[in-house]
């Protein structure tokens, strides 16, 4: 599997990202500058985690504009799937991928814990491996997280089946106590019309490796692989 890495000012979860693809894949990804003005032949492109620009202006606004954006929108309306984690999930709204904004944390403070998301759609190249209900560790590291929309395209998301993830507990019950930053429906990740853009926020890569005590994430990519490979 052919993966490129976006990599914008700011960023910092690039490798992590990396080392997972490879090792899932035997392949390394491409990682590439956000300054060029193509995306190479991939497969799949990531727009990791970080703090892209400072997060100045708004989370990801900046990043969105970057010379590299125009490629990545181009070829996710060709269908090549697109993930976007955490700050990448910012810069697919804020691009226009993906509808919607991810707003400050409900309590206002940075949040950096486990937390457990409920697999809502199992038919996505990205979740082919999990079952519908299944819950899946990742890790919140994040300060604007809470997804908002408007109450019409809110309801086409979820009549659509087009929530993918929703923050749940250990044992897949969505509730309040659940939710680390007030985002609507406890959503923690959705995908476009064709479920090959998917934005989440939690990052599975930091649970994808028994040495990092978790290895639930790792389905996430071992679906990619399986998708995406012929």
């Amino acid at each position: 599997m052919k993966a490129s890495v976006i990599i914008f000012p700011g960023t910092n979860r690039e490798q992590d990202v990396a080392d997972v693809l490879e090792s899932v894949s035997g392949r390394a990804p491409q990682l590439v500058w956000h300054s060029e003005t193509e995306v190479p032949p991939s497969d799949l492109i990531v727009l990791p985690g970080g703090f892209s620009y400072g997060d100045y202006l708004r989370c990801g606004a900046m990043a969105a504009r970057s010379p590299i954006m125009r490629d990545v929108i181009a070829k996710a309306k060709q269908g090549t799937p697109v993930l976007g984690i955490c700050n990448g999930f910012q810069i697919l709204c804020e691009s226009g991928l993906l509808p919607g904004v991810l707003m400050r944390n409900a309590s206002l403070r940075f949040v950096c814990k486990d937390v457990w998301l409920r697999v809502e759609q199992p038919d996505t190249v990205f979740t082919r491996r999990f079952k519908k209900g299944e819950v899946m560790r990742a890790i919140a590291a994040h300060a604007e997280g809470n997804y908002f929309t408007d109450p019409e395209t809110l309801a086409r998301l979820e009549g659509e089946g087009r929530v993918v993830f929703r923050y749940a507990d250990k044992n897949g019950n969505v509730t309040p106590e659940a939710n680390p930053n007030g985002a609507l429906n406890n959503i923690a990740g959705i995908c476009d019309e064709r479920r090959r853009v998917l934005g989440l926020m939690p990052h599975p890569e930091n649970t994808a490796d028994p040495m990092l005590g978790a290895t639930e994430g790792r389905k996430l990519f071992e679906s990619l692989v399986e998708s995406l490979v012929a």
